[in-house]
């Protein structure tokens, strides 16, 4: 059972003040776009009595995702058989495309692609609904990848509104070498905050940001893309600084750093746009590699059935 799943950019992430449980409040305007991992789930391994989880890992990024307890696939699995109520095992092999700790929620695509692929794997036949529940206690960017399209996070992001789109948006990814914890990012975000005397407004959503989505207008939504954990992101990663530039310099009609980063997102005006501007980022040596993607696309969706 193998399940394609998209990675996210986020056009708008406003972040308020800190709360009691430690998470802020946000509004977080989710945008899936076609960078996919993939997961396949089999049947747990020979011997295991049926009720152990694995994982293995291949891709580009497969030295840098836990095969253990930590991965927040083998959490999903685990999470989805305790919901059933019996001893449920799986063999999961993750195909990772969406970079690591690159703020475009990789994990997490991987734990939402999980919860689909071992529903249909055990027969569970759960509502989407309940999917969604589990989603949102295994972490806050789980639900829009089971989700997808484009879509107004609230609460700490699992509280999902669907967003109206007319037609796709072209985008290029600024790839960084390295990653960010995005603990760290929200921790300085907050220190930055108390160090300047901000006090975090109460967010919410972009009027300006929602009528250009909805006509489809590329330009009016480059301008209104917005970070509140950009300057952050930006103080612990100093490199991204020239990555943004270039990108504005070559002709991006937006740019921000994606989520926590460090990943950088780059809005073109067309497909041929997004490959020219891809190649100039790559030239100017300010990124690992930059990737075109369009958005927006499906959230996990079954690619193959070996059932």
């Amino acid at each position: 059972m193998t399940v394609r799943v998209p990675a996210k950019v986020n056009l708008q992430l406003s972040v308020g003040p800190p709360r009691d449980d430690g998470y802020h409040d946000l509004v977080n305007v989710f945008h899936a776009v076609s960078l996919f991992d993939e997961v396949t789930a089999s049947d747990a391994p020979a011997g295991s009595g049926g009720a152990a989880v694995t994982v293995s890992v291949e891709g580009q990024y497969a030295g840098q995702v836990p095969l253990d307890g930590e991965n927040l696939a083998v959490k999903a699995a685990l999470a989805l058989a305790e919901r059933a109520g019996r001893p449920l095992g799986a063999r999961l092999l993750i195909r990772k495309a969406i970079p690591v700790a690159g703020g475009m929620a990789g994990g997490s695509a991987d734990a939402a692609a999980t919860l689909v692929a071992c529903d249909e794997l055990w027969g569970l036949g759960l509502p989407r609904q309940e999917l969604m529940e589990i989603a949102a206690a295994l972490g806050s960017d789980v639900p829009f990848a089971l989700l997808g399209g484009t879509a107004v996070g609230t609460g700490r992001g699992e509280k999902l509104t669907t967003v109206s789109v007319t037609g796709d948006f072209h985008w290029v990814f600024a790839l960084a070498a390295g990653g960010l914890s995005t603990a760290e990012v929200y921790a300085e975000c907050d220190r930055m905050r108390e160090a300047s005397g901000e006090r975090a407004a109460w967010p919410q959503a972009s009027q300006t940001l929602m009528t250009a989505l909805e006509a489809g207008d590329a330009e009016t939504l480059g301008k209104a893309l917005l970070n509140d954990l950009q300057p952050a992101a930006l103080m612990l990663c100093r490199p991204l600084v020239r990555t943004l530039e270039a990108g504005r310099n070559h002709g991006a009609l937006g740019a921000l750093v994606s989520g926590s980063g460090p990943t950088c997102a780059f809005l073109a005006g067309s497909e041929a746009k997004a490959t020219a501007l891809a190649a100039a980022l790559d030239a100017a040596g300010v990124c690992r590699s930059a990737v075109t993607a369009r958005g927006p696309v499906p959230g996990a969706t079954i690619v193959r059935a070996d059932r």
